[in-house]
């Protein structure tokens, strides 16, 4: 007899509006520097910064990907360095550096919170409510769970990058399944990218609107499938 179920629905419908809100606030900051781009004077904004990583040369990218990883690990909100990174190195190596950082920061969490900080990071996720769901879902799940709070913001990114530290998930399980970070930063990245270039050149980049749609329903396509496996592993077993 398999074991009890446990009902996801509750998790989904409370994180909902707030898996809505980050693109949401994207969306409607893009569309603001698109109409107030000029008067703002965003466009010099951005050359102005493109040259300060120009003079750091080599040392420009690691600059970035270092700052990336200390945010993730403070847990600041790494999704204003990913809209920063599209815009200052393009889709390609915003991507890139982007995925590179982030990768770092939520295995330096997960190496904090299970080796070097467990009892503190323990006592701060012991009365979440959040980590509770997350580890049950977890147990049950395996690593379908890393895969699919990664495509999909079920729980925040930063707190599960800490409280994955704490559950049985084994560290290369949580690393590799981890990269399903990358279609989300390259929505980011490309949209923001898109967004910049038509601000530059006057016009529709329809190539980065065409890898941004494609994603899009790559993403769509990766959560019903986990989705659907969820459903099957749900089922008890005779």
């Amino acid at each position: 007899m398999g074991s009890r179920p446990i009902d996801n629905k509750p998790v989904a419908a409370a994180n909902k509006k707030r898996g809505i809100i980050k693109p949401l606030i994207l969306i409607l900051v893009l569309a603001a520097l698109v109409i107030l781009g000029p008067q703002l004077g965003v466009r010099q904004l951005l050359e102005d910064t493109k040259d300060w990583i120009r003079e750091l040369g080599a040392w420009g990218p690691v600059a970035f990907v270092g700052i990336y990883m200390a945010a993730t690990v403070g847990m600041a909100p790494g999704w204003i360095l990913t809209v920063a990174a599209g815009a200052l190195f393009g889709a390609f190596w915003g991507v890139v550096y982007t995925t590179f950082g982030a990768m770092l920061g939520l295995t330096a969490a997960f190496l904090i919170a299970r080796y070097f900080a467990r009892d503190a990071v323990g006592g701060w996720l012991s009365k979440s409510e959040r980590f509770r769901r997350l580890d049950a879902m977890t147990e049950e799940h395996g690593y379908i769970i890393v895969a699919i709070v990664r495509l999909v913001p079920l729980f925040p990114f930063n707190f599960v990058n800490y409280a994955f530290g704490l559950t049985r998930v084994p560290f290369w399980t949580y690393v590799v399944w981890s990269l399903c970070i990358l279609p989300g930063t390259i929505i980011y990245v490309v949209g923001t990218d898109a967004i910049v270039t038509g601000l530059r050149e006057g016009r529709v980049p329809w190539v980065l609107v065409a890898v941004l749609l494609v994603m899009v329903t790559i993403v769509t396509l990766l959560v019903r499938s986990a989705r659907a496996k969820l459903q099957r592993d749900k089922q008890p077993s005779t």
